[in-house]
């Protein structure tokens, strides 16, 4: 294992020339960040986890039902033997054939079957009540990291120039403030990698999963080798589009339409500007060639490059969707009323439900649905959640 370990973590690899893990070592007079430090995200990740339940539990569930959010799940299908044999063990998307054979079986007509099933599917989806309660989670989260790195970094010189970033590498001692935003950050999306899996399904469940693990080892990396000055700003950036896009969701499932459209518009805007504009301007110009000049080429550089523009793709993915779905709710609205959130459902299923679309609703996206991933979303979540804490990340 020693040995495995030695290879992998090759100085040769990781870090620019005449610069040893050595001079990464923690001294009396100043302290540098070590892999060690990183164990302390799982401990923590199960934290929060734990705080996340009690929030919902005794916080967000409370204000829910004060804001009169609908507690009741969809609309619950008729009991029925046979019909619930084929969809738990069969399918749950019958085709036109098996139709007709359940239609004489029962003495149905094709289409309430269709409703049937239509129900069913839809009884799995989590209430609204569960959804505001995870929005307002993932809203109070995102809101005090935010917070967090923005009073940080407005007291650091690498915000103001990101040259700064690179600026006696790698004697660029550990600020406590920056390592407890490390290891919170890092924690958060642990907790979401695993959470993934037990919340709300999303139709993106791959896409948000590999962003998830893009930004986790984006953050662990640039972590141990010291180049978290451009993780700081990675993350901070990728934050403040989440804030907007949680808060939307929260005022939708409460029913302020006006408010949720104007949350969700500059939601778009923040996003749009945020992840096509300043991050390749400011994030990707800075680990693309700022670096490059100032401490020369060393293999990891472009690992880390690469795992940055897998960011920018999903950037650009999720910002087609957006724009996208911006154009149909304009011009479904120019027959009547402005409405973004509510043109049609998307092939998200709701926004952030596992189920299926009713058939009989027209399969385009709304600004809402579309861009509310983890997260994005993210990841996350955005969430919705794009982040990447990165050598130079959902947030």
């Amino acid at each position: 294992m020693a040995g495995i370990l030695a290879w992998f973590w090759n100085e040769r690899f990781w870090l620019p020339h005449n610069v040893t893990w050595a001079d990464l070592q923690s001294t009396e007079e100043a302290a540098f960040p070590q892999a060690e430090d990183l164990y302390l995200a799982f401990p923590l990740a199960f934290c929060i986890f734990m705080i996340r339940l009690l929030f919902e539990r005794f916080i967000a569930k409370p204000c829910a039902l004060g804001l009169k959010v609908q507690a009741n799940g969809p609309q619950k299908a008729q009991p029925n033997a046979i019909l619930e044999k084929v969809f738990t063990a069969i399918t749950k998307h019958p085709d036109e054939k098996r139709l007709e054979g359940l239609s004489k079986q029962l003495d149905w007509d094709v289409r309430s079957i269709q409703r049937w099933f239509r129900q069913r599917r839809n009884q799995e989806k989590p209430s609204t009540l569960t959804k505001f309660c995870e929005s307002m989670w993932r809203f109070t989260f995102y809101l005090y990291i935010f917070t967090y790195g923005v009073r940080f970094l407005k007291k650091t010189p690498w915000l103001w120039n990101t040259r700064q970033c690179w600026n006696g590498y790698p004697y660029q001692p550990l600020l406590p403030d920056l390592h407890y935003y490390y290891i919170v950050e890092l924690s958060f999306y642990w907790s979401l990698m695993f959470s993934q899996f037990i919340d709300i399904k999303r139709k993106d469940f791959g896409i948000m999963f590999t962003h998830h693990i893009v930004t986790v080892t984006l953050i662990t990396f640039s972590y141990v080798t010291n180049l978290t000055r451009v993780g700081t700003l990675t993350l901070c950036l990728h934050d403040a589009a989440d804030v907007v896009l949680e808060a939307a969701k929260m005022a939708n499932y409460c029913k302020c339409q006006k408010l949720s459209d104007l949350l969700f518009l500059t939601f778009a805007i923040v996003f749009i500007v945020s992840r096509l504009g300043i991050y390749p301007l400011w994030i990707l110009n800075t680990t693309l060639f700022e670096l490059y000049e100032a401490l020369g080429n060393f293999p990891a550089l472009w690992i880390f490059n690469v795992l940055l523009v897998i960011l920018q793709i999903l950037h650009c993915f999720w910002s087609y969707l957006i724009i996208k779905a911006a154009y149909k709710a304009i011009s479904k609205g120019k027959a009547g009323k402005w409405n973004p959130l509510h043109v049609a459902k998307d092939d998200r299923s709701d926004i952030e439900s596992s189920s299926d679309e009713e058939e009989t609703v027209p399969r385009s996206k709304t600004l809402h649905s579309t861009i509310a991933t983890n997260g994005t979303s993210g990841a996350n979540g955005t969430n919705g959640y794009l982040t990447g804490g990165t050598c130079s990340e959902e947030h």
